[in-house]
């Protein structure tokens, strides 16, 4: 198939369009419908300032049309001998329209057609991340409610530190997802701006009505300064990729808490045999592989943003070929991210929370703070009243039960807050999917 830039017959060598194509056809596919709705909107807006007629208009939308009906169907095939879904669409055209299907690159580069695709894409899977996000966040919000009141004992430093709760460790997670989807807000308003209409990063001398595209492509804004426009490839991915990062880091954190908890040594939680895998030597082995797996894949997602950096951060101005790349960086970390929240959501309904942890001797510690607060209300300092159950401590005199645990510390550990919880995650959550 003849390259879109090519001036002549003249093949490029076999061994340089390999390379140079690389695996753009492989990450194509998520950016066909992308690309179809683009150019039926560029299509148009050529049609409102007088470029093409109104008669070439509706030839080139009704095949556009066609092309999008077999995408959405799955029976679209993406042509191995094409150098991009870019050039295959265009190609379609001018087989079916001749003349006219050449003029739907008037006033348009490669370049921005390409970053508008991209854009689109990114803002369809931020949405579908946020939707995956929210059903966790529901889970956690749940079980949080539903455990309340079951201590927990807290570690720092790996060493007994004060009581907890499960209901405090399950809203711990559901706050930080909070967290998570305002950078993840705050990375959509910046991509969600129309880059159509820079060209090549230097605009185009026709009379093009960028504002007509930007509201048909349901953009929030547009990139205004064409060389700027061009300059958001690879920093929209990278800004993805960081919101990815913060998003990843919190579900390898509570995959960690699982298998901590999961383990003979602590053993606060289980599930099902059926969420477990086994050993081929050791019978009594329950493994927690869903969860090892998706700390794993959580951590390579958080080493995308220095992959981004290293790609991008020796490039000076204008478009590069070194941000075809980032295709086959993030396309493949996006769907890992959400098969992560999709196993969490689908194992955590399973998990089987512990009552009375507390009760073992060895977490009578946990409540030296406590001990001291009361000492404290009977009008002692709080000094003094470390040093002395310090001194119990070391002389193995210590004395507190979980049952003399006072109500007002009680409540604290209850009172999680979740309505608040809940309204900051659903607000942010509106705007990430509205």
């Amino acid at each position: 198939m003849k390259k879109i830039w090519q001036k002549d017959d003249n093949a490029t060598n076999i061994l340089v369009n390999k390379f140079t194509v690389g695996k753009d056809l492989d990450f194509d596919e998520r950016l066909a419908k992308y690309d179809v709705k683009g150019s039926m909107t560029h299509g148009k807006m050529l049609t409102e300032v007088g470029i093409i007629s109104h008669e070439e208009s509706e030839q080139i939308i009704a095949v556009l049309k066609e092309i999008l009906n077999k995408i959405e169907s799955g029976s679209f095939v993406i042509d191995k001998n094409a150098e991009d879904i870019h050039s295959q669409i265009e190609s379609i055209l001018i087989e079916q329209l001749g003349d006219t299907g050449k003029k739907i690159h008037t006033a348009r580069s490669r370049n921005d057609q390409v970053l508008l695709d991209i854009k689109l894409y990114l803002l369809d899977e931020i949405r579908e991340i946020t939707t995956l996000t929210n059903d966790f966040f529901q889970q956690l919000i749940r079980l949080a409610e539903q455990y309340k009141h079951v201590l927990l004992p807290g570690y720092t430093h790996f060493q007994i530190a004060m009581p907890s709760s499960f209901g405090l460790w399950f809203s711990a997670y559901a706050e930080a997802l909070s967290d998570d989807l305002e950078m993840l807000l705050s990375v959509k308003n910046i991509i969600n701006k129309n880059p159509l209409g820079s060209a090549a990063g230097y605009g185009s001398s026709f009379p093009i009505n960028r504002e007509s595209t930007t509201t048909s492509l349901g953009f929030q804004s547009m990139n205004y300064n064409s060389i700027y426009a061009q300059m958001t490839r690879g920093k929209s991915e990278k800004m993805l990729a960081m919101a990815m990062a913060a998003l990843a880091g919190t579900l390898a954190k509570f995959s960690y808490d699982i298998c901590l908890y999961l383990s003979q040594n602590f053993d606060f939680i289980s599930f099902p045999k059926e969420f477990t895998t086994g050993s081929s030597i050791m019978p009594h082995k329950k493994n927690p592989d869903i969860f090892e797996l998706v700390r794993a894949r959580c951590n390579r997602i958080q080493a995308l943003p220095n992959e981004f950096m290293l790609l991008t951060g020796n490039l000076p101005s204008g478009y590069h070929r070194d941000m075809q790349l980032t295709k086959e960086i993030l396309f493949p970390a996006i769907d890992s991210l959400k098969e992560c929240l999709e196993i969490l959501n689908y194992t955590l309904p399973n998990i089987q929370v512990k009552e009375g942890i507390l009760e073992d001797e060895k977490y009578q510690y946990l409540f030296s703070v406590e001990k001291i607060n009361e000492e404290v209300k009977n009008g002692s300092s709080f000094r003094d009243a470390y040093v002395k159950v310090g001194q119990e401590i070391e002389n193995n005199v210590f004395n507190f039960k979980a049952g003399n645990l006072n109500h007002t510390h009680q409540g604290s550990i209850g009172n999680l807050c979740l309505d608040k919880i809940e309204y900051q995650f659903n607000k942010l959550k509106n705007k990430l999917l509205g």
